[in-house]
């Protein structure tokens, strides 16, 4: 009688973990809900946010926190997560010179900066969670 004895080889590759779409959307949608309720909270206590003498409409922040969520996810797919966090610190009070520079009144700039914090405070965390 013989016996066959098979060896099984096991290696484990490094995989580097990226937010998945389902996820990184998930992300996106709090967050743009998130920055519309701050910015119907902030216009509720009485400043218009207004850019140039227009009042910014609230599914406007939801709109451009979507566009932004999604190209920080890109971002946070295809580069290490040291350079994500770094491009994303730096672009976010980048992001802020506009509103500082365009809105009306110190409410509407103050508001502005708001709303931009609130979203990078709930997407980069969550994007560079890996």
């Amino acid at each position: 009688m013989t016996t066959t004895t098979a060896t099984v080889e096991t290696t484990t590759a490094q995989t580097r973990r990226t937010p998945g779409w389902g996820y990184g959307l998930a992300t996106a949608v709090v967050a743009a809900a998130a920055t519309s309720i701050v910015a119907a909270l902030i216009r509720a206590a009485g400043v218009d946010l207004t850019v140039d003498g227009e009042p910014i409409p609230i599914l406007g922040f939801a709109q451009l926190v979507m566009i932004s969520a999604v190209i920080g996810l890109v971002l946070a797919r295809y580069v290490r997560r040291t350079t994500f966090l770094r491009v994303t610190i730096t672009l976010t009070p980048l992001s802020c010179i506009p509103s500082l520079a365009w809105g009306t009144t110190a409410g509407d700039k103050v508001g502005l900066v708001c709303t931009h914090l609130v979203a990078a405070a709930i997407i980069i965390p969550r994007y560079a969670r890996r």
